[in-house]
């Protein structure tokens, strides 16, 4: 097909986001429907598709509407967590493609459902990891395929994001996270960094997550925060007397079948600056996200790490090995790429999508990856309930997961 015709669910921030910053951009997308509950949100997505494009998409509050009265060749959905994956069950009953946003799922049923769907209808369905995409992820991954950090054995990684003011005005922004926070205590966002480490340690292609252990520290940093806004002025309803549940810092243990553990950590509700942090471990060496350094064993000397100078000389060293195993998408990476949401990572991840749906290729991200990844929250929930026990993780591959050939990094441009 020369023109994707996609309908989009939710026109919040992330939702409204893409479609200003990603898919108005390409040439072979046409936004033919929006789903939104809010008229104020449907009506600012018509007019950026007005103005960019010369024509105003339809508009529905039922996506159950939208997707028997449109003629769409894709769907992707940007609404609450708590509703992705009905949405998308509909949209495959539908025998519509469906691209679903990131975010954690409270129910393994779901889980289950999404894979019995997506296997009883053939319908694709793409998990929209933008991080899978990320520069330094490729990289560590490229190379750790390569074999520089010889057998791998360990990987962490954190959404570490101060998001204090998003969760606390939530409810005046119309936006999710408030009432999840407010009654949920969980590893709640587990994917950003997770993806990447699964995709790295060949999750679902030849191995797979066994058991979840999670443990969550107490909930102080929201209360502290609301109580320096009341300083400042009067607070909203909303804000007066409210008490949250979610641990201010949730740490998350996995351990793997063949036999890598991988350690996640949520940090979202005390000041901090960004990262993610990932870090992959091996035999012969590592990679560290935040300093963007390679360790290899035999080249890098531990004497480097005893002084600043040497340090400062190590640090940000993984530009050395850009030319050999930095993927070609990012070497030929464009400037309207990297304005185009997340210094790219957003661009490459939609424009996978847009390809597979055109191409009728496997999506990059399968409905595998995306019910394994999100189930981590919903045990996780458990494990903290149960004192951080240990919470078996089912096969969602049903099997297939040793028999699914990993993948290569350059499936993922």
């Amino acid at each position: 097909m020369d023109m994707v015709k996609i309908g989009l669910v939710g026109l919040g921030g992330r939702g409204t986001g893409i479609l200003s910053a990603v898919l108005l951009k390409m040439e072979d997308v046409r936004i033919q429907a929006v789903c939104e509950i809010y008229d104020d949100r449907l009506e600012r997505a018509q007019d950026l598709v007005d103005q960019a494009k010369g024509y105003r998409p339809a508009a529905y509050h039922d996506y159950q509407e939208m997707f028997s009265k449109e003629d769409l060749d894709a769907v992707l959905i940007f609404t609450g967590w708590e509703r992705h994956a009905e949405i998308a069950i509909a949209a495959m009953e539908a025998s519509i493609p469906v691209g679903s946003e990131v975010g954690c799922e409270y129910s393994l049923e779901h889980c289950v459902r999404l894979v019995e769907t997506y296997e009883k209808t053939g319908t694709p369905y793409m998990f929209m990891e933008n991080c899978c995409y990320g520069r330094e992820e490729l990289l560590a991954t490229s190379m750790a395929r390569a074999g520089l950090f010889g057998t791998i054995v360990h990987c962490q990684g954190s959404y570490a994001h101060d998001l204090r003011e998003e969760v606390a005005y939530g409810i005046e922004n119309r936006h999710y996270r408030f009432r999840n926070y407010e009654n949920r205590c969980l590893e709640n966002y587990p994917t950003h960094e997770l993806g990447p480490i699964a995709r790295l340690l060949n999750i679902g292609r030849g191995n797979r997550i066994v058991s979840v252990v999670s443990v969550a520290s107490k909930a102080e940093g929201l209360k502290e925060y609301i109580r320096t806004q009341a300083k400042k002025g009067p607070l909203p309803p909303s804000l007066q007397d409210v008490s949250f549940r979610q641990g201010d810092i949730v740490t998350t243990i996995l351990t793997c079948a063949n036999g890598e553990t991988v350690t996640l950590r949520l940090d979202t509700t005390l000041p901090r600056f960004y990262a993610r942090d990932f870090t992959v471990r091996g035999t012969k060496g590592l990679y560290e996200q935040n300093t963007n350094t390679v360790f290899l064993d035999g080249v890098h000397k531990e004497e480097f790490w005893e002084t600043a100078k040497s340090y400062e000389a190590l640090l940000n060293n993984a530009k050395e090995y850009e030319e050999q195993y930095l993927p070609s998408i990012w070497k030929e990476v464009t400037p309207e790429v990297l304005e185009a949401g997340h210094g790219g990572m957003d661009y490459f991840c939609y424009r996978a999508f847009v390809d597979a749906v055109k191409n009728h290729t496997p999506m990059p991200i399968d409905v595998y990856d995306g019910a394994t990844w999100m189930a981590v929250s919903v045990l996780s929930e458990r494990s903290i309930q149960q004192g951080g026990q240990a919470q078996s993780m089912p096969d969602l591959t049903g099997g297939k997961w040793f028999l699914r050939k990993p993948e290569d990094v350059v499936r993922l441009q």
